[in-house]
């Protein structure tokens, strides 16, 4: 009769409900700060220029495109997340830099819906639910936050 033997080295590598290797998650969570930090800054950079080329199209369009303002900033960060962690890397410049992606536990690829999906959970669970929402990957097993859990993904390291 055949049994199930696992050898003590192979259940510390990987995590068998999802098969992802626990190496992979190594300082996943201050490489993520910083990735956030970064990406942010890229964010208030592209702002800064919209907002010129907006007030350029306002001028053309006599104030008519200075209407955009309201909206500016939320369309070029979801703008932003959408195509870089919906992309083929599954990361935006920032998590590339540290060397981290985005990813699903049952091995799917990050779409941009679920990217700015995961960016907007990402920021109300952050704006009502502070600090408890940064608290909750001290105690996750795989160091997932609100909208990791509640999307099905998971931050590894990519250079593993």
């Amino acid at each position: 009769m055949p049994t199930d033997t696992y050898d003590y080295e192979d259940l510390q590598k990987t995590n068998n409900n999802t098969g992802i290797n626990i190496s992979s998650l190594q300082g996943v969570r201050s490489r993520r700060m910083m990735a956030f930090l970064m990406d942010y800054v890229i964010i208030a950079v592209l702002s800064v220029i919209a907002h010129v080329v907006v007030g350029i199209l306002g001028i053309l369009t006599f104030g008519i495109a200075w209407l955009l303002y309201a909206i500016l900033i939320p369309l070029v960060a979801i703008s932003y997340v959408g195509l870089t962690l919906g992309g083929t890397k599954q990361a935006t410049p920032g998590m590339q830099f540290f060397a981290i992606k985005l990813v699903r536990l049952e091995g799917g690829r990050i779409d941009g819906f679920l990217a700015i999906l995961h960016s907007i959970l990402f920021w109300v669970g952050h704006v009502t639910l502070t600090p408890v929402a940064l608290l909750i990957s001290l105690f996750s097993s795989k160091k997932r936050l609100i909208q990791d859990i509640l999307l099905g993904t998971v931050v590894i390291r990519s250079d593993y």
